[in-house]
Formats: structure tokens, C-alpha cells, sequence
């Protein structure tokens, strides 16, 4: 299996279409990652052409603050499945 470096960079790019976009309402400079995992369909190979789709999978309230859980799928350049990253950011609140 591929060190989950090479989905990360994909993912990362997707998340900061997310944290960009005004309608998400999110200030980054508020943001604490708050977990990552990986679920491979198969290994990630030199030369793949990767792109993920990010889908905001959840918005949870607690304490004040808000956790936002995002799925990037990334597939390969034939459409196929390679892995889903998904991520939880913690969205602090105002203090």
C-alpha cells in the first residue's frame, strides 16, 4: 500500500477549495484538524492521474464549536475508485 502521503495532497487540495468557498462560512485561521482516515480500493501507483470529489459528509455543533466531516473520493484517471480520504475540522468558536 502507497504511505498515505499522495491521497493527503489530493485531499488537501479539495478541502481548501471547501475552506475557500464563502458559502461555507469557515475561517481557516479557526480551524484544528481533527482526524484523518484512509480506505484504499487499491494502492496508489506512480504515474496515477488522481482527482478527488469532496463531499461534506457532516456538521456537528459541540461546545460552541462545530466539526465538520468532509469525504474526498479520489479516483484514477479511468474514474475508478482509489481511496476515500475523509477529515473532521474542528471549527472553534467565537471565545
Amino acid at each position: 500500500m502507497a504511505p498515505p502521503t499522495f491521497p493527503v495532497v489530493v485531499q488537501e487540495h479539495a478541502l481548501a477549495q471547501l475552506l475557500a468557498d464563502p458559502e461555507a462560512g469557515i475561517d481557516f485561521s479557526r480551524v484544528v484538524h481533527g482526524d484523518q482516515r484512509f480506505s484504499y480500493s487499491r494502492p496508489v501507483v506512480a504515474g496515477d492521474e488522481l482527482t478527488a470529489t469532496l463531499t461534506v459528509t457532516s456538521v456537528k455543533s459541540l461546545g460552541g464549536h462545530s466539526m465538520v466531516t468532509a469525504d474526498a473520493l479520489v479516483a484514477d484517471a479511468s474514474g475508478s475508485h482509489v481511496v476515500t480520504a475523509t477529515s473532521t475540522l474542528v471549527v472553534r468558536g467565537d471565545e
